[in-house]
């Protein structure tokens, strides 16, 4: 069965839909403040299939993000202890407790660095409103961080993403089984930890 391949293919076709920019400024804001799924997945396929706008689409990619994660600083600064029930039935409790810590050792460098971090930019918004972390600096950090790591997407699939496209539709199906097993396999490892 060739899933993603099927997935990917939509994915593709709706990135070259005339709205498809509005989407990615929503999941953009989401992602940075309460949605799970990074915009990354939105952005490689629409600046694969429109690389002349490839760096317009990390534009949008990173103020959506910024101004998501100005929310998510609210949501921290004004609304922590109504949040923290929903972050631990996510599953996300030990993550922003490990997020506080990074706080507490680094300051406001934290936020650029997180941008490129593999634990959700959400924690990083909220716990910076939760420490109450000058909002300027945050800003700042923010833009640089989230804005480097979205053009460099932008980047990389518009110089090499159209000549690997073919590659990239021929392999998605095992990168996506791929992934389903490596998560399977951390759940099954966890619960056996526990």
């Amino acid at each position: 069965m060739r899933i993603f391949t099927k997935l990917y293919d939509k994915a593709i076709s709706w990135s070259k839909h005339p709205k498809a920019p509005w989407y990615l400024v929503g999941m953009s804001f989401a992602e940075s403040s309460f949605f799970p799924i990074p915009p990354d997945v939105m952005l490689m396929p629409m600046a694969l299939s429109q690389p002349e706008k490839a760096y317009r689409f990390a534009l949008i990619t990173t103020l959506g993000s910024l101004f998501g994660g100005i929310f998510g600083y609210l949501i921290g600064y004004l609304m922590l202890d109504a949040v923290l029930p929903i972050i631990e039935s996510m599953h996300y409790l030990d993550k922003y407790h490990q997020v506080e810590g990074f706080f507490n050792e680094y300051g406001f460098w934290v936020v650029f660095l997180a941008g490129f971090s593999p634990i959700p930019y959400k924690l990083f918004t909220i716990a910076s409103g939760a420490m109450h972390l000058a909002i300027l600096p945050f800003i700042i950090a923010s833009l640089v961080g989230r804005g480097a790591r979205f053009y460099l997407v932008a980047f990389l699939m518009k110089k090499g993403g159209e000549k690997y496209e073919a590659q990239i539709r021929r392999s998605v199906d095992y990168l996506g089984y791929g992934t389903i097993v490596l998560v399977l396999g951390y759940l099954l490892i966890k619960h056996l930890n526990s």
